[in-house]
């Protein structure tokens, strides 16, 4: 069975334990990335599979990067601040109430 992720498209959001902040761009219902990529995370740590996953426009106090999150590890950015990530402008519009307007050329 297939749910509906908590987070949407264009969303602002937090990692839960580690200090970043980014835009979602893309979701998939279950994890789909390497056993290698999760394998590396520590085991105390290790989000379940069988979950949302999201890729972010991520970015921290040193640099820009996608991320790619489970849903528990995530919670909503309320501060209202745009992501200075540089690929934002090439995928969204306007930044409106911690999410950001999809551009028409991306939606599919």
């Amino acid at each position: 069975m297939t749910r509906l992720g908590k987070f949407r498209i264009g969303q602002v959001v937090r990692h839960r334990i580690f200090p970043f902040r980014g835009v979602i761009f893309d979701v998939d219902p279950v994890f789909n990335n390497t056993e290698q990529w999760y394998q590396s995370i520590p085991a105390e740590i290790r989000p379940r599979k069988d979950q949302p996953f999201y890729h972010l426009l991520a970015e921290n106090e040193e640099s820009y990067y996608e991320a790619y999150v489970s849903e528990q590890n995530l919670l909503p950015d309320e501060s209202g601040e745009p992501v200075e990530h540089p690929k934002v402008s090439a995928m969204f519009g306007q930044l409106h109430d911690n999410n950001y307007e999809l551009l028409k050329s991306r939606a599919h």
